[in-house]
């Protein structure tokens, strides 16, 4: 029960930088998860999906606390949400069976280039030009697979590939992220599903669990990263927004570097 304190503060930080940048709690949530579950020593092989698999149960509470405010401003494309969920799904199943099938130092270094690159992408401010319009059912189809799965992989609720693919779309920058926030949902509820089937057969997992979800992490980083997130959002119209996103990167990049030693070294 110590711990607790330590999952509550962890949720706020997440749940407040969510809502400051609109960006998913995973890139954050994974590597402090990782660290705190090794200082539990819990089993090392096990950490790293445990990391992956209660950031993702995390993101699902997260991601219903922010469609509903993005759906109340009328900021969510459910056409493009409809289109694209099949392929989620799928993408997740896939994402499942390849977390099941990599090694825990393979998933670190995976998510550690990925964290690599969110942060390169707000260093550099690269941002896609509105170049053709949305793709028919397969296009979409395809999106969704390769968005799913590689959501999955790394715990991120999707936004990070979405919004660029909406915006170069032609879809407002507003309703992209909105969309994206919907689109958040199933790729979080599938990639927990799939952290709890691959999880579920696995022995000497710390008590209680769900599969690869750690239960009492799970419930008060969800609980502080709902109530916080609307703060940041708050706090967003307030602060030097893009300092703020600069700063924010370079401690991506430092997390994912500390990842990289604690998994590898």
């Amino acid at each position: 029960m110590e711990w607790y304190p330590a999952y509550l503060l962890l949720g706020a930080l997440a749940g407040f930088l969510g809502g400051l940048f609109g960006i998913g709690g995973g890139t954050i949530l994974v590597p402090l998860l990782l660290w705190m579950f090794d200082a539990q020593h819990f089993p090392a092989e096990y950490t790293m999906h445990m990391a992956l698999g209660t950031s993702m149960a995390v993101i699902a509470f997260t991601a219903m606390a922010s469609m509903r405010k993005h759906h109340q401003h009328g900021a969510v494309n459910w056409a493009v949400v409809r289109s694209i969920t099949p392929g989620i799904l799928s993408g997740t199943v896939l994402g499942a069976i390849s977390a099941a099938i990599i090694p825990g130092q393979g998933l670190g270094l995976l998510f550690a280039f990925f964290v690599y690159f969110a942060a390169l992408q707000i260093l550099l401010g690269l941002r896609p030009k509105a170049a053709r319009q949305l793709p028919a059912w397969k296009g979409m189809s395809l999106m969704g697979v390769f968005t799913g799965w590689l959501s999955s992989l790394v715990s991120i609720g999707g936004g990070t590939l979405v919004i660029p693919f909406l915006v170069w779309c032609n879809v407002p920058l507003r309703h992209a992220i909105g969309t994206s926030s919907a689109i958040g949902l199933p790729v979080a509820l599938g990639g927990s599903l799939g952290y709890i089937l691959i999880g579920s057969h696995v022995g000497e997992m710390p008590e209680p669990h769900l599969g690869y979800i750690y239960l009492p992490a799970m419930l008060w980083v969800a609980l502080a990263s709902v109530s916080f997130a609307s703060l940041g959002a708050k706090a967003a119209h307030r602060l030097p927004l893009e300092v703020l996103r600069k700063a924010f990167a370079v401690l991506l990049l430092l997390l994912a570097t500390k990842m990289l030693f604690n998994v590898w070294l």
